[in-house]
């Protein structure tokens, strides 16, 4: 099976110190310019915001999608449902929601079923299960006003609540709506040291989207003068080109094939890359991506299993 690829607006979009940016215009043409099939969307300023695009800029953008052949996989949405714990008297939870609903009408609107949601980060002034109960409440409330416009959420494995596959899957039962269901990315379990394929298994048919990205470890440490030795921190991560990093896609791959899953591969560029963000490398890595894929597809049939 050959899955349709789609590329991350967020690749474009300047949102880290060097990285090049484009306007949504021509982050499309773009796109369409590598080979892509499809689109991911950022859906917040620079790209598209519920605040700058009204009907007529939306059937602008949907004709020129059209006109490109360029399908829009999901719409990806920014979210923490226990932000504001601090202040309860503020309605952050109901101004997401709403959020997500007009999200919901613009995918509609833009030919899309999908839009991408997170949890929430852990906040000092909630505990785990006051920022359990407040992602679940959400989450189902959203996805019940997302299916009045045919569309569903999708849960990230991003943010703290739920980032653990295992979890992911508590909380999905629980919300338990058809209209929220999972985008579940390898990377997340990968630096947690899980299993991909048994990760993958877990989730099984809820998986209705997958962004990837490949990294590499790099060790840190913090000098000690009084020991005159070093002291070791926490790994950082560096984003590599698709192949050449430690996670391990072609596990991922297969495991997604045993499910049967048909939904879009999405790539993106949103954390500093090995070479820098000018337009020259990133470009240079959205194609080493289409070539990966292509490479493992002719694996996948070429092999047995599939």
């Amino acid at each position: 099976m050959t899955w349709k690829t789609a590329l991350h607006s967020v690749s474009y979009a300047g949102v880290w110190p060097g990285q090049a940016r484009l306007t949504l215009d021509q982050f499309v043409e773009k796109a369409h310019a590598l080979g892509f099939d499809a689109v991911m969307l950022m859906a917040k300023r620079t790209h598209l915001s519920v605040l700058d695009f009204d009907r007529a800029s939306r059937e602008r953008l949907r004709d020129k999608l059209r006109g490109l052949s360029l399908d829009v996989a999901c719409l990806a949405g920014y979210t923490d449902f226990c932000l504001g714990a601090e202040r309860p008297d503020i309605p952050t939870r109901e101004m997401q929601i709403l959020y997500v609903t007009e999200l919901a009408r613009l995918a509609a609107d833009l030919g899309s079923r999908l839009v991408r949601v997170f949890t929430g980060y852990t906040h000092s002034s909630a505990t785990p299960e006051q920022s359990w109960g407040w992602c679940v409440e959400s989450l189902r409330e959203c996805a019940r006003r997302a299916a009045d416009f045919g569309v569903t959420i999708g849960v990230q494995n991003h943010h703290d609540t739920a980032a653990h596959f295992e979890s992911l899957r508590d909380l999905l039962d629980e919300i338990n709506h058809p209209n929220c269901q999972a985008m579940f990315d390898a990377w997340t379990p990968a630096l947690q040291g899980d299993n991909l394929a048994d990760a993958v298994r877990l989730l099984g048919k809820s998986i209705v989207h997958t962004t990837v990205a490949d990294y590499v470890r790099r060790a840190r440490y913090s000098y000690v003068p009084t020991l005159v030795n070093y002291q070791r921190e926490t790994d950082a991560i560096r984003a590599v080109p698709m192949g050449e990093g430690f996670i391990d896609y072609r596990g991922f791959f297969q495991a997604l094939r045993e499910t049967g899953y048909t939904g879009t591969v999405a790539y993106e560029m949103c954390s500093p890359l090995r070479g820098g963000g000018s337009i020259e490398n990133l470009d240079r890595c959205a194609l080493r991506f289409l070539d990966y894929m292509r490479s493992e597809s002719e694996s996948a049939k070429e092999s047995p299993r599939s």
